[in-house]
């Protein structure tokens, strides 16, 4: 049997997720998450990896004087339109920005920041996918 993850999650998990203190304890968003892990599964499927859907989106490299100052983009507004319309949930373009942020998909940390030259780095040593 293949294991489907969060994506198998029940209405008991739910319920069980309902009682975790450790963690938003928000129906709705709960249920997005399992939702969301579904759709990124059959992502996957079509485009090849997730890695292959979101790198599309690869903004222009942020000059260090910009950087910090947004919490949304265009390239966070286009993956958040596209995503919507593929049914998901509670990806808004400042959630999906502090994603781009989070996968290295954008490096805005400030000039001098000690994180800029090192996350920079990483970049340019990324393999980016290529579209199917």
């Amino acid at each position: 049997m293949i294991s489907t993850g969060v994506a198998g999650f029940t209405g008991h998990d739910v319920e069980r997720l309902l009682g975790d203190a450790g963690i938003v304890r928000h129906r709705g968003k709960i249920e997005a998450v399992i939702d969301n892990a579904g759709r990124a599964q059959a992502m996957v499927q079509q485009e090849g990896s997730l890695a292959a859907f979101f790198w599309r989106y690869e903004p222009d490299a942020i000059p260090p004087g910009e950087a910090q100052t947004a919490s949304i983009s265009d390239a966070s507004i286009a993956i958040s339109k596209e995503l919507k319309k593929r049914g998901w949930k509670f990806v808004g373009p400042t959630t999906v920005y502090a994603f781009m942020q989070a996968m290295g998909l954008i490096n805005d940390h400030a000039e001098g920041c000690c994180m800029r030259d090192r996350v920079e780095q990483a970049r340019n040593n990324f393999i980016r996918p290529q579209p199917r």
